[in-house]
C-alpha cells in the first residue's frame, strides 16, 4: 500500500511538474458542462452526446448532454448561460440574433458564439411504402404530417416549406423516435426530418418496415431554395438501405456553439480537440465526416469565440477580427 501511495504520489508529481502551462491554462474552467442538443431518435442528440463524452474523457472535465426541443431552444438556453454549449442550425440561429425567435420574440440572443462546423441538415420525407406516396405531390389532402419536436429545426421551416409547395396538412409533434413508432402504427401519414444522416430514426424505421424516402423535383426544389436559408442537396443512395438512388432535397448548416463567457483557454482546447480528431468524430455520428475545418465558412450568422478563432487562424483558416466576439 506504502509504495503504490510513493509511486502515485511521484506520478502526480512529475505530471504536475512537466504542464505547469495546463494547469495555468485551466483557470477558469467549469467543473462540468452540459451541451444542448434535441430529442433522443435524431441526430442531435447521438452527435451532441458522444461529442460530450469525447471532450470530457480527454480533458478531464465532466460533461453531457441534454435532451432539448432542438436549435431554437438551445439559441436561447446558451445565450442566457442556462447551457455553456449547444448545437444549433443556421437559420434558427439568424432569427435568434435578430429577435425574431418564437420563443422570446424581441429578444437578441447575441451572447452566443460559433464553435465549429458540424454538417448539413437535408429536409427529407418519409412515408410508409405501402401508403403508395412516393412523392410529395402524392401526399393526401390534410394529412398528418409529424415535424419533429415543437420549436425544432424541421418544425421552423418544414411546415412552411409544406404550404410553399401547396400541401395541405396537420400538424404533430413529438420526439423522432415517437413519430417514427405512430408512422409505424399508421397513426400519422408523413414524417418530414431535417436531421443529419443516417437519420437514427429512419435507419431504425426502415429496418422495421418498408418505407419511402422522398426526395424533391427540379421546380420543387427550385422553389424552397428561392424563398428559404437552403441549399441543394443529394442524399446518397448508401445512406438508406430503401434508396436505390441518391434523393435531391434541400439543406441547412448546423454549427456547434458556446455561451460567448466560457473561458478562451477551454473552448480553444475543445475546438482543437474535435478539429484534430475527425476519425473519432466519425465514429461517434457519420455525420461528423462533414465537421472538418474547411467548413468553417459556413457560418455566415454567428460571431466567433476567441478561443475557437484562435485554433482557426492558427491552423491557416482565417477569421477576422470583426467576426470574433
Amino acid at each position: 500500500m506504502k509504495l503504490q501511495t510513493i509511486v502515485a504520489a511521484a506520478f502526480a508529481s512529475s505530471v504536475f511538474a512537466a504542464t505547469p502551462a495546463v494547469a495555468q491554462d485551466r483557470a477558469g474552467w467549469p467543473d462540468s458542462f452540459t451541451v444542448g442538443t434535441a430529442s433522443q431518435g435524431g441526430t442531435y442528440f447521438a452527435y451532441g452526446s458522444g461529442w460530450a463524452n469525447f471532450v470530457a474523457e480527454n480533458l478531464g472535465v465532466s460533461g453531457g448532454a441534454e435532451i432539448t426541443g432542438g436549435p431554437v431552444q438551445n439559441m436561447a438556453l446558451v445565450h442566457t448561460g442556462d447551457l455553456k454549449f449547444g448545437l444549433t442550425t443556421m437559420g434558427p440561429a439568424r432569427e435568434s440574433r435578430d429577435g425574431e425567435s418564437p420563443l422570446a420574440p424581441g429578444m437578441k440572443m447575441d451572447n452566443v458564439c460559433a464553435m465549429f462546423p458540424m454538417y448539413e441538415t437535408p429536409f427529407s420525407i418519409t412515408a410508409l411504402s405501402s401508403t403508395g406516396i412516393k412523392s410529395i405531390s402524392d401526399i393526401p389532402d390534410g394529412a398528418t404530417i409529424g415535424f419533429g419536436p415543437a420549436g425544432s429545426t424541421s418544425d421552423t421551416y418544414f411546415p412552411r416549406m409544406m404550404e410553399a409547395l401547396g400541401v395541405n396538412f396537420k400538424r404533430r409533434n413529438g420526439s423522432w423516435s415517437d413519430l417514427g413508432g405512430q408512422l409505424q402504427d399508421g397513426l400519422i401519414d408523413v414524417v418530414a426530418f431535417a436531421a443529419g444522416i443516417p437519420i437514427p430514426a429512419v435507419s431504425q424505421l426502415e429496418v422495421q418496415t418498408d418505407v419511402n424516402i422522398i426526395g424533391m423535383n427540379d421546380e420543387e426544389a427550385k422553389k424552397i431554395v428561392d424563398q428559404f436559408p437552403v441549399s441543394e442537396f443529394v442524399i446518397p443512395a448508401s445512406t438508406y438501405q430503401s434508396l436505390d438512388e441518391p434523393s435531391r432535397v434541400v439543406s441547412m448548416w448546423n454549427f456547434a456553439m458556446v455561451n460567448c463567457d466560457m473561458p478562451e483557454s477551454f473552448v480553444y482546447e475543445i475546438t482543437k480537440l474535435t478539429m484534430e480528431n475527425n476519425e473519432k468524430m466519425v465514429s461517434i455520428h457519420k455525420a461528423a465526416r462533414f465537421s472538418v475545418p474547411e467548413n468553417y465558412s459556413k457560418n455566415t450568422v454567428l460571431p466567433w469565440h476567441p478561443g475557437a478563432a484562435r485554433w482557426f487562424n492558427e491552423n491557416g483558416y482565417t477569421i477576422e477580427a470583426a467576426a470574433i466576439k
